[in-house]
């Protein structure tokens, strides 16, 4: 059974976060999607994964190798590539079936936009009522640190 791992970000972006947790969960051998509710950001944020020294070899969805791609960036709510760890972004939603199905669920929020931090309290809320086990992280002093476990 999975765990939903919330991510409070408030001095880094998810520019920054996201290559860090995709790395450790590549680390982990666990095959990673990334679903966003925004095509342009997750087209932003293909495009970023690219970049510089640490690249991430990975595919956006909807092409013909998606299920060989160690990480996948859609906005849908399939896991062609057999994904056992999803990442949430921008209050993407998460099944209960798929965090209890996962080796782990991350949901990653701006802690400096009121309403995203809303709907991740919401997730938790959610998440946490129907018997899922959640931890909360937060940077707020600049490096990460677990706040809650539920």
């Amino acid at each position: 059974m999975g765990a939903a791992f919330f991510y409070h970000m408030t001095s880094q972006p998810v520019e920054v976060t996201l290559p860090m947790l995709l790395g450790k969960a590549r680390d982990a051998g666990w095959r990673v999607a990334v679903r966003g509710a925004d095509a342009a950001r997750l087209d932003h944020l293909d495009a970023k994964l690219w970049e510089g020294e640490g690249f991430l070899a990975h595919g956006r969805s909807g092409g013909p190798h998606d299920a060989d791609q160690p990480i996948l960036l859609t906005s849908a709510n399939e896991l062609p590539n057999g994904a056992s760890c999803l990442v949430s972004l921008d209050g993407a939603d998460i099944a209960v079936e798929e965090v209890n199905s996962s080796e782990r669920t991350m949901i990653l929020f701006d802690g400096n936009d009121g309403d995203a931090v809303a709907r991740a309290r919401t997730q938790w809320k959610a998440l946490t009522s129907a018997g899922c086990s959640a931890q909360y992280w937060s940077q707020e002093t600049g490096r990460w640190e677990k706040k809650a476990e539920s």
